[in-house]
């Protein structure tokens, strides 16, 4: 039997209606039936009625907004949604969702915000709750999904706006998320929040003098925020001032003595021999019980790096290995689903494979891209390539992971990379089109060419390669204990999941070395190998081939890489802002005696 509209409607007026004074409610009502009969004006006349009434009717006001969006007057409709978002807190079905998402009980919000949003699928409240309950699973596009339709019904709610941004920023979008945020502080100048973030999106992309400027105007207002001084420390370093950045991380740890990370900063700046009395806080404060696990391991690595430069080496890697322990306690990895991955990329990309697509993609020239493993010298090889006049330096990009990643699918069907075999010129075309698109956000100097200088990117060298077949491709290689364990040494701040085991960072290494020959047997001469250890011994004949293969004129700006003052990102932006010493090529040696499981793992 079909089920009559307008007693559907009444019977959903009575499930999630509060008692509401009787000529409102008659009003709303039959705005109902108007609704049902598909009178949106009538309806709109009738919820108007109701809501002048009653403000406090949080129905009537999102039945007005949606009839309203019907009607095409998405100025009123908006408004219509934030009068209901303001009286809200008089609906408990929405309300009941709310608390379970505060108690942390996200699959029982995100349960009852969907069967909510069944029947009220314009409801703004509801969609924004439901995208927050998405970003605490951790399922961000989804989230951007929710709240890109929450916005499109009500520009006006400055909380989704603003859920949006950390969501695009979340998901490495920083370039989206600013126009988001300096619409909203349009509207509120002074907001903390939308400032602080504003802050880290400037960092993201580059803009280093104005997300300075905007940390130490939040910092004016609240300068008792560890994670504010930690945030403008930051970016005071990659920025090259260092001084300053010591004193930020100091200024921290007045506030917050226990702040590891903060620590880890301030030793790693300062540079020398460590001050005693800097050593004897670490040491205590580790012993303490109400540090955070989070402090003690950067407090670790903190106290590895000040003994090693005292020279006491048995005591740094206890401390480096007792800091990567707790790290590994704390994230997912598995070497051998990498090995796995490897071993499928090899299988996939045959010669027959390339040569059938060979001439596909897309053919702008300005990526080159640094690869390999953090910490073999590719912050070297892009600070020297950032000195010539025709090639600016970015940052480590997340494009051609985000790409790789869209394109597997795990839920079924043809997993990455074999489902490239599925795509057509003209698809493959566009991925290489997107990725020069959503990089060029990060590009501030209209020079022709451009660094990419993601690690990560070794796993998608064939990718690299068949969208963007004009790319330059770099290996930067390093002798591989020197390699791995610098990687041992260094707390990042993310992605290097395989670095905190010895073992595992041997294993990462092999599948690494493998994978690069593979490639250069299938494509002869497509990646180019920089091995640091030739580049310290023979700086400018080194330099001179990367030129080369790079297609660009010898530029004697690239000798002298270390006058190049853009900001730098990684862990070696103190070292690139100085002349090549040869200190360093066998700093792993001091470590020898306590390395056999990386030894054991290398082949």
């Amino acid at each position: 039997m079909a089920i009559d509209p307008f007693a559907a409607a009444l019977r959903d007026a009575a499930q999630t209606l509060k008692p509401q004074t009787g000529a409102a409610r008659r009003h709303y009502e039959a705005g109902l039936s108007c609704a049902a009969r598909g009178d949106d004006t009538g309806a709109i006349a009738a919820f108007r009625q109701a809501t002048a009434l009653n403000p406090a009717m949080s129905a009537a006001w999102r039945r007005l907004g949606d009839a309203l969006i019907r009607g095409g007057n998405r100025a009123d409709a908006d408004a219509a949604y934030t009068a209901y978002l303001r009286a809200a807190s008089d609906d408990a079905e929405l309300m009941r969702a709310a608390t379970a998402l505060l108690d942390g009980k996200l699959d029982v919000a995100g349960r009852l915000l969907r069967a909510r949003i069944r029947h009220a699928p314009n409801d703004v409240a509801a969609l924004r709750l439901l995208a927050e309950a998405c970003m605490g699973l951790g399922r961000y596009a989804e989230a951007q999904t929710l709240l890109e339709r929450t916005l499109d019904l009500a520009p006006g709610f400055a909380a989704a706006r603003h859920n949006y941004a950390i969501v695009l920023f979340r998901q490495d979008k920083a370039d989206l998320a600013i126009p988001q945020l300096e619409r909203l502080l349009a509207q509120e100048p002074g907001h903390a929040g939308y400032r602080t973030l504003l802050a880290s999106c400037a960092a993201t992309v580059g803009a280093y003098d104005r997300a300075i400027a905007i940390y130490q105007g939040v910092i004016k207002d609240t300068p008792k925020q560890p994670t504010l001084w930690l945030s403008y420390a930051r970016a005071l370093r990659h920025a090259g001032r260092r001084e300053g950045s010591a004193r930020a991380y100091r200024a921290c740890l007045d506030v917050a003595p226990a702040t590891g990370e903060a620590w880890l900063g301030l030793v790693d700046v300062a540079g020398g021999p460590p001050a005693a009395a800097d050593v004897a806080a670490m040491r205590a404060l580790i012993g303490k019980r109400d540090v955070s696990a989070a402090d003690r391991v950067f407090l670790h690595y903190a106290l590895g790096h000040a003994l090693e430069r005292a020279g006491e080496y048995a005591d740094a890697f206890a401390h480096y290995a007792d800091g990567a322990k707790l790290r590994r306690g704390e994230i997912a990895y598995s070497a051998d689903e990498n090995a796995a991955q490897v071993r499928r990329t090899i299988e996939f990309f045959t010669p027959a494979f390339l040569a059938d697509r060979a001439g596909w993609g897309c053919r702008d020239p300005a990526p080159i891209f640094i690869l390999g493993l953090p910490r073999a010298g590719s912050t070297l090889i892009e600070q020297i390539l950032a000195s010539h006049s025709d090639v600016e330096g970015t940052r480590e990009l997340p494009e051609i992971i985000h790409i790789a990643t869209d394109l597997a699918n795990p839920a079924g069907g043809t997993p990455y990379p074999a489902c490239l075999s599925a795509l057509n010129e003209g698809e493959i075309t566009a991925l290489g089109e997107r990725y020069i698109h959503r990089t060029r956000p990060y590009r501030k100097t209209g020079k022709t060419f451009f660094v990419d200088k993601q690690p990560a990117n070794w796993m998608h060298v064939g990718l690299i390669h068949l969208i963007l077949p004009r790319a330059k491709i770099i290996d930067a290689r390093r002798d591989p204990m020197a390699a791995c364990f610098s990687a041992f040494r260094q707390c990042f701040a993310g992605a290097q999941n395989f670095s905190y085991d010895l073992g595992e960072l041997g294993r990462y290494y092999n599948d690494y070395a493998g994978l690069m020959s593979h490639f250069d047997t299938v494509l002869p001469g497509r990646v180019h190998r920089v091995i640091y250890e030739d580049m310290v011994a023979d700086t400018e004949g080194e330099i001179r081939r990367l030129l080369a293969y790079c297609e660009l004129p010898f530029d004697a700006g690239c000798l002298r890489f270390w006058e190049n003052r853009r900001a730098v990102t990684t862990a070696s932006a103190d070292q690139v802002r100085q002349p090549i010493f040869r200190e360093g090529l066998d700093q792993w040696r001091k470590f020898a005696p306590w390395l056999g499981p990386l030894r054991d793992a290398l082949r």
